[in-house]
């Protein structure tokens, strides 16, 4: 605790305390306690006499704002002749949380920056204005066919422009915390100096009601993110309606910042407020309004808010005033308050900052849509609206420019001072914002060495989990890219066999290990350093996914390209954060997510919910994923090899692999010898012959699944002197993608040409994923699998139980053959 500044005053407030507890009892005490602790008045943080002085031209960036406002309510008007959809109100209420930025904060080069989804029209305009885009490019605005804009932030549509995906809602928050967070971990790893990264993350009121948006909030205060700022435009409404009608969203996201240990700013009333609260019981009154209600007021006339807010209260303003005050006197809609606010949320950096700006939704469109519930789906202003809009801006709209059926982009033109004022302001600031660069320079593609114990294979039984870890081992040594592999787990490293990577790569802390390890006298004991490789994220999928992008995007974000791998349980990737991999591609990430203890019937315990049968089907819909399911050690090697190449080589590809490994130890076999170069190519396309006894039918067989069809293989040869040729299938998707898209002969066919006799596939996964080549199989087909739910029980029991055990392989091919 820090000195005691007044002791005697601790005192007096300890013996009411006391007080409270001897006569109402220890919870209305503690009910005391933590209303102090995580609310404070519902007041502006910086009052109006303590604000900084404004470092610009204030005149100048009023004309600059209006012109933004009136350029992206036209963008979304024009394009609504063609239904195109898109939102006016978001960016209105946020104008100046957004100019304040890009005038005196946002820095290029070093600051990052999550636009709300919604306000990309504002962003646009902006963008217009400094002559990054073109008035045709405005009016393609969500005509992306046509080369036009798209309707949120999407990196992979605009790969130049913007950085950072956020409209699903909820991950850019998340993402924000761990994109701060690994600002620092590039920091404390000595990759590259971020001391002076800021990362920004413009969010709504409503958003934060999604559990990602809150979910790390803990972790960015404890390791003290002062990097990191959330401004969250409170204007009270979401999507169709108040955000909470019967309580105060303002005070509720309060007390979770503070509670979560962040640094809370908040900035609500405009200066007109100045004369009103200094009546106490206005103040009082102010934190007890319902939003709905207060919702009301901004769209109520001087005499209902004199009746019913300032009841009984001696107000010297004409009802007029009211108006005015209440309906529209917001401390986001004021330059000089948001710059105080932002000041004060840089200057803090101990710890996350959260800005919590009241501003009202559709400001400056006019009393039909102010305020109003519905006007998240007002799409268009007509000709009359964007008059009085332009008399109310003080823009120069020309004579007769408002008598068609459109209204005008308005440009002050490249040689007005309002132009040479933000293309200064932007040159002061390092650049425009939002800008996504990529200085790409390809990394040394690792020697044979790392890869030759996969190659060789191994009669003692090894699970491809543990295969693909000695393989990360072995790469982590590389002395030139050794360093830039990221490894990230949720929890149950030692699950994964990760634990002989403590000693040397150490797990990474910004305050290195303070304790004593219960067993740190093992030789594979836990060790935390601030330097130190791995992420352990504890048990949060969506963290560490989180964490993944923001490392997989870091040859854009930063021009450093670093290599992290994601290992988890196979069940928890794709379905539980499958949004978060949309995300992933949209922001052209690159790296590899291992999807462990994989398979319907590999995890002989666990059962339902832990028996993945279907992921590589979910992965197969994303067109950035290469999902392949490799069933040998040398297979592993040789997809990783490729996956370094085509990502991180000279024509680096914006993809990212998913890798789905087993538990299951078996005998590896070594790579053939005498074919390895078409056997490593047959691995990187999607399959291969592995082995071939007589071809009188075909097992397609992938992952785990290659062991019951060599088996059956076996048991067919030896019982019923039947020969069958087994295929390793790496990939049904990648078979499928080229095959769709070939022009000549697909090379599915190319692999089985000169081959006959029926095709039965099988894997671990439900039939849909083999099924995926049915099309360009042009003779008998079945497919075993694993449809359904998972079950408890052996390996045998179970796979017995769908139908993919050894034996009922056999009586397929049989059944097949004969007919």
């Amino acid at each position: 605790m820090q000195r005691d500044l007044d002791p005697q005053e601790t005192a007096e407030w300890l013996e009411s305390l006391e007080a409270v507890r001897r006569e109402a009892g220890p919870e209305r005490a503690g009910y005391l306690l933590r209303r102090l602790a995580t609310s404070t008045r519902y007041l502006n943080t910086v009052p109006t006499a303590e604000e900084p002085a404004y470092p610009g031209d204030l005149d100048l960036e009023e004309r600059v704002a209006a012109y933004d406002r009136w350029n992206a309510a036209t963008m979304v008007t024009r394009g609504a002749k063609l239904g195109l959809g898109g939102h006016l109100a978001t960016y209105a209420s946020a104008a100046w949380l957004y100019e304040v930025g890009f005038n005196h904060f946002f820095h290029a080069g070093h600051d990052q920056v999550y636009f709300q989804g919604h306000a990309s029209p504002g962003v646009y305009a902006r963008a217009f204005l400094e002559g990054r885009l073109s008035e045709e490019q405005l009016d393609l605005f969500r005509r992306e066919p046509e080369g036009g804009l798209p309707s949120y932030p999407h990196p992979r549509a605009m790969p130049d422009f913007w950085q950072f995906p956020t409209v699903s809602m909820g991950l850019g928050p998340l993402n924000a915390i761990y994109q701060a967070r690994f600002n620092r971990y590039l920091h404390n790893r000595g990759i590259k100096d971020t001391s002076r990264s800021h990362v920004w993350a413009f969010l709504g009121d409503g958003e934060m009601d999604e559990p990602e948006a809150t979910a790390a909030l803990t972790l960015a205060a404890r390791e003290g993110l002062g990097n990191l700022t959330f401004v969250i435009n409170c204007n009270l409404q979401r999507l169709d309606g108040p955000v909470r009608g019967n309580s105060r969203v303002v005070q509720e996201l309060e007390s979770v910042f503070m509670g979560a240990g962040w640094h809370v700013v908040k900035a609500l009333w405009g200066e007109e407020w100045d004369t009103l609260l200094g009546s106490d019981e206005l103040v009082a009154r102010l934190g007890e309004v319902p939003d709905g209600q207060f919702q009301t007021y901004a769209a109520s006339s001087g005499a209902y808010i004199r009746q019913h807010l300032f009841h009984g209260l001696d107000v010297p303003h004409s009802d007029e005033d009211l108006r005015r005050i209440v309906g529209g006197s917001r401390a986001g809609h004021e330059p000089r308050k948001v710059y105080a606010a932002y000041r004060k949320a840089v200057e803090h950096t101990d710890a996350p900052t959260v800005i919590l700006v009241q501003t009202v939704k559709g400001w400056t469109l006019g009393a039909g849509i102010e305020a109003r519930n519905a006007n998240h789906q007002m799409k268009k202003l007509t000709q009359d609206e964007f008059r009085v809009m332009g008399e109310r801006l003080g823009l120069p709209v020309p004579d007769g420019a408002l008598d068609g059926e459109l209204p005008p982009y308005l440009h002050p033109g490249p040689g007005s001072p309002e132009a040479r004022y933000v293309a200064e302001r932007r040159a002061a600031l390092g650049g425009p914002v939002p800008r996504r660069t990529v200085s790409h320079h390809a990394l040394p593609q690792p020697g044979e060495r790392p890869f030759r114990g996969l190659a060789k294979g191994s009669a003692q039984p090894v699970a491809t989990t543990m295969a693909f870890v000695r393989l990360i081992k072995d790469l982590m040594k590389e002395p030139e890219t050794g360093r830039r592999w990221v490894p990230i787990v949720p929890d149950e490293a030692r699950t994964f066999g990760m634990e002989s990577l403590f000693p040397t790569a150490k797990i990474y802390s910004p305050h290195g290990q303070r304790y004593d390890a219960v067993d740190r006298e093992l030789l594979l004991s836990y060790k935390e350093a601030v330097d130190g490789q791995i992420l352990i994220e504890g048990i949060t999928e969506a963290g560490s996914m989180a964490s993944f992008t923001a490392a997989a995007s870091s040859y854009a974000t930063h021009g450093e390209p670093m290599i992290p791998f994601y290992i988890f349980y196979s069940m928890f990737g794709w379905q539980r954060t499958g949004d978060q991999m949309w995300a992933l591609a949209d922001q052209l990430g690159r790296g590899f997510l291992i999807g462990a203890t994989a398979g319907r019937t590999t995890m002989t315990g666990e059962g339902l919910q832990h028996a993945d049968g279907h992921s590589q089907l979910l992965a197969s819909a994303n067109p950035a994923c290469l999902a392949y399911d490799p069933a040998f050690a040398y297979e592993v090697g040789v997809i990783v090899r490729d996956g370094l190449r085509r990502m991180y080589g000279p024509d680096a590809e914006d993809v990212f692999y998913y890798l789905t490994l087993y538990n299951e130890p078996k005998p590896q076999p070594e790579l053939p010898e005498g074919r390895a170069k078409d056997v490593e190519e047959g691995i990187v396309k999607g399959i291969y012959r592995y082995s071939a006894r007589g071809g009188a039918a075909h097992l397609l067989a992938s992952g785990t699944a290659i062991h019951w069809a060599l088996d059956a293989q076996r048991l067919l040869e030896e019982e019923y002197g039947v020969g069958v040729d087994v295929w390793s299938v790496t990939s049904w998707s990648e078979l499928r993608r080229e095959a769709m898209t070939a022009t000549g002969v697909p090379y599915l066919r190319q692999a089985m040409a000169g081959t006959s006799g029926p095709v039965i596939a099988v894997s671990d996964w439900m039939r849909a994923v083999p099924d995926q080549i049915r099309p360009w199989i042009d003779r008998p087909w079945t497919s075993l699998g694993t449809d359904g739910f998972g079950l408890s029980g052996p390996r045998e029991d179970v796979r017995r139980h769908f139908g993919v055990d050894p034996r009922s392989i056999a009586d397929a091919v049989l059944k097949a053959v004969e007919e």
